[in-house]
């Protein structure tokens, strides 16, 4: 039955909402999912779509700042920053250096692999439930390095890893070459990760775990969310064509846009959102059985989609500056340095936006300003990779569960400061999602 009167809505038809929407229907709410666009056609539609489960470090760690005013003044660097949003990232930037600390660091590095170590399993478990277990991959990811500079250089994320327990294994060219001959003479060394598995297609796994929420009676609507009816506790949600839609509780999880939402509530989070740009080839001229990652070069290629997609990159450039494509271009370029052979014919270039936090940690909690509102967002790369896993922990924190990990570290009250929350990505006028 098709729910008119829904007791909890989740804002945001991604990977994350629909998981969570799912998992709550399952639970017996009554579900409605709203989102501007149809399910899946925002970041979850363009992501490298892997179940990275070794890339949880945080991106404030020393290895990675300190090369960043390099990569800043390189107009082909992995990270870019347009001059006139300079100004806005400024506290962005202020709690991303606080969050380099060594102390914070290992917590932060914690709080990824409490995620992460879940990750593969409960994906798993949510493709097989949903029927799609043979769309993710039984190979994992290669990362690779031209010569033992390069692996010296990264060597912090493979410590951190040996220091969790994370699979990994250490190959040399030859064994490179001999799991993936595309691969140029020039990489002289390679690190196999072997949970890092991929989907076939992550735009498809939205689809059917859209499908499967609607069987189970949930509704979805295609709407902007402009602000939220509230007297001490919620009461509805205010659209753009003047209705409302009464709820008991309601899930923010519009990636990137939900801090547009949490200031409508007088509730700012420091919510970036970190622009990413792939290519999709479907006439490579070549194939691959694993994705690779090459971390001097900044990009990942992954066998996707019926063909190969070619991504990485960093801009910040707010939710409304138009794509650079140039941006895909470059990671094209430099895909092409690690496979000689790649031809890009039938080619198409997407931008999306990835919501990300200073401190690289989501945020999966209750608001601390409005009774019945939740968060979960900010998941920055790994989106696909904390899908099943957030829905599985939201599911017990909204059900009044004691969730299988202590989430307190990934509560909202970690951007207060002197008893405020601040953050850097703030709404004047009300803006609409």
């Amino acid at each position: 039955m098709i729910n008119t009167n829904p007791d909890l809505v989740v804002v945001g038809a991604g990977v994350i909402g629909t998981a969570i929407a799912y998992e709550m229907q399952k639970r017996g709410r009554k579900v409605t999912l709203v989102d501007r666009e149809a399910p899946g056609r925002g970041a979850s539609f363009g992501n490298m779509a892997s179940i990275a489960v070794t890339e949880f470090m945080p991106a404030s760690r020393p290895s990675v700042w300190r090369q960043m005013p390099g990569w800043l003044m390189d107009p082909e660097g992995p990270i870019r920053v347009r001059p006139g949003y300079l100004p806005k990232l400024v506290p962005w930037f202020f709690r991303f250096l606080l969050a380099s600390r060594p102390a914070k660091l290992r917590e932060l590095e914690a709080q990824g692999a409490a995620l992460c170590e879940r990750a593969l399993g409960d994906t798993q478990r949510l493709m097989h439930e949903l029927g799609i277990a043979d769309h993710m991959t039984e190979q994992g990811c290669l990362s690779l390095y031209t010569d033992e500079a390069e692996f010296r250089a990264d060597r912090d994320h493979i410590e951190i890893l040996e220091r969790f327990g994370f699979a990994h294994e250490v190959l040399d060219g030859w064994a490179l070459r001999e799991l993936e001959p595309e691969i140029t003479k020039k990489i002289g060394k390679a690190v196999l990760f072997p949970e890092n598995r991929s989907l076939r297609d992550p735009y498809a796994y939205v689809c059917r775990l859209v499908e499967a929420f609607q069987g189970l009676g949930g509704r979805v609507i295609r709407a902007n969310v402009q602000g939220f009816e509230r007297a001490g506790h919620l009461q509805s949600i205010r659209l753009q064509d003047g209705q409302t839609l009464d709820a008991q509780q309601v899930v923010l999880c519009a990636g990137a846009f939900t801090a547009r939402l949490a200031a409508t509530l007088g509730e700012p989070i420091p919510l970036e959102t970190e622009r990413g740009y792939h290519t999709q080839i479907m006439a490579p001229g070549l194939s691959l059985r694993h994705s690779i990652i090459w971390p001097a070069r900044a990009f990942m290629v992954t066998p996707t989609a019926g063909g190969i997609r070619v991504g990485g990159t960093v801009e910040m450039a707010g939710l409304d500056a138009p794509p650079d494509y140039r941006r895909a271009q470059v990671t094209v370029k430099r895909a092409k340095e690690a496979l000689p052979n790649l031809r890009v014919e039938q080619a198409t270039e997407w931008m999306g936006h990835r919501p990300a936090f200073p401190d690289t940690v989501p945020l999966l909690s209750p608001s601390g300003k409005v009774p019945g509102i939740f968060y979960a967002t900010g998941h920055g790369h790994l989106g696909l990779t904390y899908a099943a896993t957030t829905a599985r922990l939201m599911g017990q924190l909204i059900s009044g569960e004691t969730p299988d990990i202590d989430l307190r570290p990934y509560h909202i009250d970690r951007f207060a400061w002197g008893g405020h929350a601040e953050g850097s990505v703030m709404a004047g006028p009300v803006e609409r999602y």
